[in-house]
């Protein structure tokens, strides 16, 4: 076997060797190791923290100008734009994710720089009408030391979702990227150490959660914890920063359901459908896995899906290619559970209406290209449904429960024009994160949208994000599995950042003597607040 690459964690403005045990990383593609990673100890992270709080402390970035800040951000987007085709590569090679989706994702990350730059460089900062002679205004201050924790399936995306905002604020900023996929966020950190970023402002601590992530959740220095992953880790994690009193952000599971009206553009539907589903092997938080479709529209739509999974499966191949549709599962662990689950709805009466169910139906060559299917991890994309769909036995699988992060979808029938049955069907799910509906009717669009318990709705689309657009999880109804906070727009920059009040008494001094002398022998009566 060739020697693997090596890659170290960054902390202190370089490169630098961790004392933790080493990560192997596999490409998921092939089911075979080509690089391995430092991870940080207990030790590192004690390091890593006490550095980022010292150069917090000594404000080179945290009291920098504003405009300073901007100028750092914008240098960053620019850096990172040159830097796409190695970035691209990166990703799909730690992911498996198809070359032709992250030629797509990759390039939109430039956004999010460029946005919090321009709130940086455009934010007004409020003044208060508190009575008196009296003028009050409230600055954002940074917090101090925060922690980002990120998931394997969108490594860049999620990674410059919560920096952007996080460095925009001040604060210094320690990444925990997922030990499956830490190099593309390694290599940005050293973009933004060519940016300008200050040495010790940000840090990149690859590293088991149970090691890594819990030691920086424990540290009582950490002001803030961020997270995006599956929800016991999210509770997990909370669970630890809770006892110091750490501000918690936390983007876990989805299970979204997506509501398809008789009345709506049908292809239109089915391709968006498509979309939703198996993009990213179906390895996204908010990926469309409970299809919930009007009664006369429900053969038309499961017999395009049926189309749109049969050209994808038949367009599976090596993810470097650019026809590829669709690459593998992250890894062996993560096929297993989605077959399980494949598995268990199947022996319970389940019926499949395209394309798998298990890795026989795929052949040992991809069809596209030849590359060979038998070393990674690759599972075909999947339609369950109920045989006989009044009984919507489906309802009692655990595929309609559970997150399976993986390329199968459920599809059940609503009576046509029952709108309650339709959101009865999309809001039975302890997840609250993303939902769609697909009508051409304005007012039902409305209507249905603002009853969804999701806090992120699209109508005849999905998966939109733009940094601008508020990202998080509707709690008030039982969506409490998805986690708590939100991501982007001007929401996310406060959420990094505690409000300070000045008061300035602009009085004449004879006025302020005659008003505040509490304490005089006269009985003369004072002001109070």
């Amino acid at each position: 076997m060739s020697q693997l690459e090596r890659h170290n964690l960054w902390s202190g403005g370089a490169k630098t060797e961790g004392t933790g045990e080493p990560i192997l990383i596999e490409n998921p593609a092939t089911g075979e190791n080509y690089a391995s990673c430092d991870s940080a100890s207990v030790e590192d992270v004690e390091a890593a923290v006490q550095e980022a709080n010292r150069v917090f402390q000594a404000g080179t970035w945290s009291r920098a100008p504003r405009q300073f800040r901007a100028e750092v951000l914008e240098a960053a987007g620019r850096l990172l734009t040159k830097a796409l085709p190695e970035l691209i590569d990166l990703e799909v090679r730690q992911t498996g994710r198809a070359i032709r989706e992250m030629r797509a994702q990759v390039p939109s990350l430039v956004r999010w720089f460029h946005y919090y730059a321009a709130l940086l460089r455009t934010e007004e900062r409020p003044v208060f009408p508190t009575a008196g002679a009296l003028h009050n205004w409230a600055d954002r201050l940074p917090l101090g030391v925060v922690v980002l924790i990120t998931p394997f399936n969108h490594p860049l995306l999620i990674a410059v979702k919560k920096l952007a905002p996080a460095l925009a604020a001040g604060n210094s900023v320690i990444l925990k990227p997922s030990e499956m996929t830490p190099i593309s966020s390694i290599r940005l950190a050293a973009l933004l150490h060519e940016a300008g970023l200050p040495a010790g402002v940000f840090s990149v601590l690859p590293g088991p959660g149970t090691i890594t992530a819990a030691a920086l959740a424990a540290h009582p220095l950490v002001r803030s914890v961020d997270i995006t992953g599956g929800t016991n880790a999210g509770r997990a994690i909370g669970a630890i920063a809770g006892r110091n009193l750490a501000r918690f952000n936390a983007e876990l599971g989805g299970k979204a359901p997506v509501v398809v009206f008789a009345d709506a553009d049908l292809t239109a539907a089915i391709n968006g459908v498509a979309f939703g589903a198996f993009v990213a092997s179906g390895q996204t938080c908010v990926a469309a896995t409970r299809i919930v479709v009007e009664q006369s529209a429900y053969e038309k739509v499961v017999q395009g899906l049926q189309a749109k999974a049969a050209f994808i499966a038949a367009h599976m191949g090596d993810p470097a290619n650019p026809e590829c549709a669709m690459g593998p599962l992250i890894s062996a662990k993560q096929h297993t559970h989605v077959a399980t689950l494949v598995k268990e709805a199947l022996d319970s009466g389940l019926a499949v209406a395209a394309a798998g169910g298990s890795v026989d139906t795929l052949p040992a060559k991809s069809p596209l290209d030849g590359f060979s299917f038998q070393g990674g991890y690759f599972y075909p994309p999947t339609i369950l449904v109920s045989p006989k769909p009044q009984e919507l036995s489906l309802l009692q699988a655990r595929i309609w429960r559970e997150e399976a992060f993986g390329p199968v979808i459920v599809v059940v029938p609503f009576a046509d024009g029952d709108e309650d049955a339709a959101l009865r069907l999309a809001n039975d799910s302890e997840f609250g994160l993303g939902a769609a509906l697909w009508t051409q009717d304005l007012s039902r669009a409305f209507r249905v949208s603002q009853r969804i318990e999701a806090g992120i709705v699209w109508v005849n689309t999905h998966h939109r994000n733009d940094p601008s657009s508020p990202w998080g999880a509707a709690t008030s109804a039982g969506g409490g599995a998805s986690g708590v906070g939100s991501e982007n727009g001007l929401e996310a920059l406060h959420a990094y950042t505690m409000p300070k009040s000045t008061i300035i008494n602009y009085a004449r001094m004879d006025e302020v003597r005659a008003t505040d002398d509490w304490f005089n022998d006269g009985g003369v009566a004072v002001r109070y607040g």
